[in-house]
């Protein structure tokens, strides 16, 4: 089967899942509930199409297929910015309430942490990426380790609140910051754009790169760059997702296998939003609100990412 019916399948797939969340049990409330699915859906595939696009640009560079842009840290640190703001004004104060301040402050901070630690790291010529992976891991564990603490200390009527930020949820999302969050991914994408030719002869390894004429160390800094940004709009719009950028990077792989970037980048974006849509109807229909839609995905992907250790440790 060729990889563009393999597409056009997959897009039927996502097309025949949200057509079944926008219109099933549609009743007399029709004018009230489907605008309210339509932005969910909208949420939905904004983050699954930043998650997947940014872990497979980053799996390319990093040249592993079993490393997400999370291992960096970025997951951690927003969950210690929105536990250190509780932490330090409370739940009621208007730096807290206003979710505009909040999501600008979030995205800003997790940016400016990714830019100042690739910079750090890329100042001497040929450093690993192994390395900052290793960096910041690090960081991430550290900034767990700070929000937890938090936690403890925090009123038990306030860490309700810090609860809510910890799994990623599409039922409540701000209209306003969805557009601006389209906004900056879309500016993000048109500025990858002019190192998308590259990724085909990167992912063949840092010398062959080089020696095919590719400014390595300067186009691995600014697809970093890229990736930060993309993972932290998606994270502050919707909350973390951990595990959905390995879970769908790696069945792209799987069912395209192809090293065609155009179609690896489409593919992931569609698996994004099968697996997304899927999981919030499970959580719907099946499971009444009784969970989130993070878990389910965490839970799959965590049990894929064992499958993944296991075979290469077999390989």
């Amino acid at each position: 089967m060729r990889n563009r019916t393999k597409l056009i399948i997959l897009a039927l797939i996502a097309l025949a899942l949200t057509a079944i969340f926008l219109f099933f049990g549609l009743n007399e409330h029709w004018g009230y509930v489907l605008p309210r699915r339509t932005m969910k859906i909208l949420a939905i595939i904004l983050t699954g199409s930043a998650i997947a696009f940014a872990t497979v640009i980053f799996q390319t560079v990093t040249n592993n297929r079993i490393l997400t842009p999370s291992i960096i840290g970025l997951d951690s640190l927003y969950l210690l910015i929105q536990t250190g703001l509780i932490f330090i004004f409370g739940s009621t104060h208007l730096t807290i309430m206003n979710q505009h301040f909040n999501f600008f402050l979030s995205v800003g901070l997790m940016i400016i942490f990714a830019l100042l630690l690739y910079h750090f790291l890329f100042k001497k010529e040929g450093q690993n990426i192994y390395f900052l992976l290793l960096i910041g891991l690090i960081f991430g564990t550290f900034f767990s380790s700070l929000s937890e603490f938090m936690q403890v200390l925090i009123d038990p009527n306030e860490f309700q609140f810090v609860q809510d930020q910890m799994f990623a949820s599409f039922n409540n999302v701000n209209t306003d910051l969805f557009y601006i969050a389209l906004v900056g991914m879309g500016l993000t994408i048109l500025y990858f754009l002019r190192y998308a030719k590259y990724l085909n002869v990167i992912s063949l390894g840092k010398d062959q790169a080089i020696n095919l004429g590719v400014e390595y160390d300067h186009i691995v800094r600014q697809i970093f760059i890229i990736v930060a940004i993309l993972i932290s709009i998606a994270t502050v719009l919707v909350g973390p997702i951990t595990f959905l950028g390995l879970l769908v990077a790696n069945v792209a792989y799987e069912f395209l296998k192809n090293y065609r970037h155009k179609e690896l980048i489409l593919g992931a974006i569609l698996v994004s939003i099968i697996a997304l849509v899927g999981g919030q109807l499970i959580v719907e229909r099946v499971f009444t609100f009784s969970t989130t839609v993070s878990v389910i995905i965490n839970f799959v992907g965590g049990v894929y990412f064992i499958y993944l250790l296991l075979k290469e440790s077999r390989a």
